[in-house]
């Protein structure tokens, strides 16, 4: 009978430490994806800012050159009248 109770108790407990190990790679496996999932978030966000500060740049750059053109022509307008 405490052969059998001894033989339980380790199979129990090799059992338990299978068990662990197993856990532990899961939380492993769930940590590195999560990672993953942060840094592929902040790599799209980053590229959407930068997307969006690049046309902000191009229609600034397109509204001073129609600014100044017409400040030219209105300038030279009053000069020539």
């Amino acid at each position: 009978m405490a052969l059998k109770m001894r033989q339980s108790l380790a199979q129990l407990e090799s059992e338990f430490w299978r068990e662990t190990e197993i856990d532990q790679r899961r939380r492993e496996a769930l940590r590195r994806e999560a990672a993953s999932r942060s840094r592929k978030r902040g790599y799209v966000r980053r590229r959407k800012r930068s997307s969006m500060r690049f046309w902000i740049l191009v229609l600034t750059l397109i509204l001073t050159a129609v600014i100044v053109a017409v400040a030219m022509f209105f300038t030279l307008y009053q000069l020539l009248a």
